[in-house]
């Protein structure tokens, strides 16, 4: 299957690899390899008989202007979709990503699945959880030299690499016409995985909770965790960290 991954970085490259490997014929695109987005240069070239194109893009900025980032690369790459005949369109999105309009990030994310849902192509949404290669930024926005400060959030974070396994499954079979969730196999609060990921790296400094930290401090009730029909992957966060 000839198959166009959008997007080069931590779950596009691995998708790109995962999907050769099965045997696909892979192309990758990217700012990189000549394909903006924003501007719809190089996209037809990049679909050239592809079947089905997984786009794990990210906005390069998490605030108001995300919107219209999504709005139109999303359109760009729908149109580019119809003119080459893809028939179907992959999407990578955040679970609960319609429950937290207070982040401006989401919203937009949220956009991206109605503009693909409404879009020519069928369609696939894979929402996963947090990743857990996202723990340590996350602990970084709000730490200093005496404390780590995280909010109480519900989360229950999946593996990258169990994200890729999903999205090529879903990206090699039949268009799902909805929205698959995927997370990892066990739920925390953000503070108690804060203090999982101190313990391994020896850091002695306190987690301390506070609910008006960071980005996640928006974020109201469990919506990040998934629903009862998700699908859980295997690998458990303690044992990422010692692998």
């Amino acid at each position: 299957m000839k198959i166009t991954v959008i997007g080069t970085g931590l779950i596009g490259s691995q998708l790109a690899t995962k999907l050769t490997g099965q045997g696909h014929d892979v192309t990758t695109a990217s700012l990189s390899s000549g394909v903006n987005l924003l501007t719809g240069a190089g996209l037809d070239q990049a679909l050239t008989d592809a079947h089905t194109v997984v786009n794990v893009t990210n906005s390069p900025t998490f605030d108001e202007q995300s919107l219209d980032f999504f709005r139109t690369t999303v359109s760009n790459l729908l149109d580019a979709g119809k003119r080459a005949g893809v028939r179907h369109q992959v999407a990578l999105s955040i679970v609960g990503v319609d429950q937290v309009p207070e982040l401006d990030y989401y919203r937009a994310k949220a956009l991206q699945e109605e503009l693909l849902r409404s879009g020519p192509t069928p369609y696939s949404i894979v929402r996963a959880t947090q990743f857990f290669e996202f723990m340590e930024p996350t602990m970084s926005w709000t730490s200093d030299e005496t404390a780590v400060r995280l909010p109480a959030t519900p989360i229950q974070p999946i593996a990258s690499a169990d994200v890729v396994n999903a999205l090529a499954d879903v990206a090699t079979g039949a268009p799902l016409g909805g929205i698959l969730d995927v997370a990892g196999p066990d739920a925390f609060t953000l503070d108690e995985l804060g203090r999982i990921t101190l313990a391994a790296r020896g850091d002695k400094r306190p987690v301390v909770v506070d609910d008006q930290a960071g980005l996640f401090a928006a974020v109201q009730g469990d919506v990040l965790t998934p629903g009862p029909d998700a699908r859980l992957a295997a690998t458990r966060y303690q044992d990422w960290l010692n692998g």
